[in-house]
């Protein structure tokens, strides 16, 4: 079984900065991408930042110059630096994490791989007064 956890999030004035981690567990091989994407209430999921395993990234138009994904994929882990923060960040933060995971052949105990594309449960940040 594979999880996705996000951390860091909480409440913040506008301006301010926050920090969110996200990890995934499990029996995972590589990592190919992980990204953050976030959800207020009555709009759609939309893209925050993605970044892949050679390190490209991709940033949604509204956060660009104020938040920045890095990642430690040796830990399986991406982070989500949020600077001056805006009353309409506000949302739930969700990571998603694009994996190989690898699994034994019940015939010859060789390495499978198999695609993994699954989502944590949220964090919600929160800006305002």
């Amino acid at each position: 079984q594979v999880q996705v956890m996000e951390s860091g999030g909480g409440q913040v004035q506008p301006g301010g900065s926050l920090r969110l981690s996200c990890a995934a567990s499990g029996n995972i091989f590589s990592v190919n991408a992980m990204g953050w994407y976030r959800q207020a209430p009555g709009n759609q999921r939309e893209l925050v930042a993605t970044i892949t395993s050679s390190r490209s990234t991709r940033y949604g138009d509204s956060v660009k110059g104020r938040f920045v994904i890095s990642e430690d994929f040796a830990k399986n882990t991406v982070y989500l630096q949020m600077n001056a923060l805006k009353p309409e960040d506000t949302a739930v933060y969700y990571c998603n994490a694009d994996l190989d995971l690898k699994s034994q052949s019940p015939t010859d105990g060789g390495l499978i791989l198999y695609k993994y594309d699954g989502w944590g449960e949220g964090t919600l940040v929160t800006v305002g007064w």
